[in-house]
């Protein structure tokens, strides 16, 4: 495996990896490699340097040296920030999302905001019973006791 920094025509920076130099050669020909921001398939490799740093450093940032924690994209942005306002403003309850939701629906238990996590069927099966529910565009960060 091969990983390089590129830019496209457009003047977007962004970086893959390869099986190899040649594969990326070919893939690029072909049109396949297309830019992450605009997606624009004239593109090509970027000066790049070796990224030597400890070990520890090297798990929580990139070879721009941002932290990943860091959104790179405007959707990137958006989506941490959704994120931020939905597990500011409503209570996790993990697996027993579509038990809970139920709950609140059918009055058993006081309406609050709840986000978790269900089954493909047992989501399917709250939206056929009227149950406001929509699937978030991130995965819950999962809370220990």
């Amino acid at each position: 495996m091969i990983h390089y920094a590129l830019t496209c025509d457009r003047n977007h920076d962004f970086d893959s990896w390869f099986q190899s130099a040649d594969a990326f050669d070919k893939l690029s020909k072909a049109g396949m490699v297309a830019c992450t921001h605009c997606g624009a398939t004239k593109v090509t490799k970027t000066l790049m340097a070796p990224a030597v740093r400890p070990a520890r450093k090297s798990a929580t940032t990139t070879m721009e040296g941002r932290a990943l924690s860091t959104p790179a994209s405007p959707v990137e942005k958006a989506l941490a920030a959704l994120r931020r306002q939905v597990e500011e403003n409503s209570e996790y309850v993990g697996m027993n999302f579509a038990a809970e939701a139920r709950a609140i629906h059918d009055g058993d238990k006081p309406g609050r905001a709840i986000y978790g996590e269900a089954r493909a069927d047992e989501a399917r099966k709250l939206i056929e019973d009227g149950v406001p529910v929509a699937p978030l565009p991130f995965l819950p960060s999962r809370k220990a006791n």
